[in-house]
């Protein structure tokens, strides 16, 4: 399920469920993380790689500060077993998703059917909450201007699965753990 968000407003973030926060409480935490002027205008921005900075998320999940050069972005990606959000703090960004729910082990490489693309545009203020599995790329398009945006993860990302992508054709390329980005 995907929920988009409108402009950031300072409610109070709700509290977790007894299994942890939900996608709404996720979306709710980065919207007010986002609203806060001072953090954002507090990460550091480097003119070629991406920056992040851990922040204490709700419920005990995770939740990430970054900082997007212009022309950066992710690949295509999963966060496996964690439901998320996301919202763009300053800039835009880019959101290409596949709307079709791939099945968690495996495989190595899919045909996807024609129709299962998705793309948002995600302006400063706007975001969205995923599901598990949810694969997606996300881009800093501007040739100019860095975009930041705040995202939360729950449970904490026990893995992100990276793939490539030719055509219809998306093949799992690799498998990185907290260790490999902590």
């Amino acid at each position: 399920m995907a929920v988009s968000s409108p402009a950031p407003s300072s409610p109070p973030v709700s509290a977790p469920t007894a299994q942890g926060p939900t996608q709404a409480d996720l979306l709710d935490f980065v919207r007010h993380t986002a609203a806060d002027a001072e953090l954002i205008a507090s990460l550091p921005l480097d003119p070629e790689g991406r920056t992040w900075v851990r922040l204490e998320g709700p419920g005990g999940s995770e939740a990430w500060l970054i900082g997007w050069p212009p022309g950066t972005g992710t690949g295509w990606h999963d966060h496996a077993e964690s439901v998320g959000a996301f919202l763009t703090a300053a800039g835009e960004l880019k959101e290409n998703s596949l709307a079709v729910r791939l099945p968690a082990d495996g495989w190595r490489a899919l045909e996807l059917n024609d129709g299962v693309d998705r793309e948002r545009r995600l302006p400063a203020g706007r975001g969205r909450a995923f599901g598990r599995h949810h694969v997606h790329e996300v881009l800093n398009e501007s040739t100019e201007r860095h975009a930041i945006s705040v995202h939360a993860y729950y449970p904490p990302l026990p893995q992100i699965r990276r793939y490539s992508r030719v055509g219809q054709v998306l093949r799992l390329e690799q498998v990185e753990r907290p260790e490999d980005w902590q």
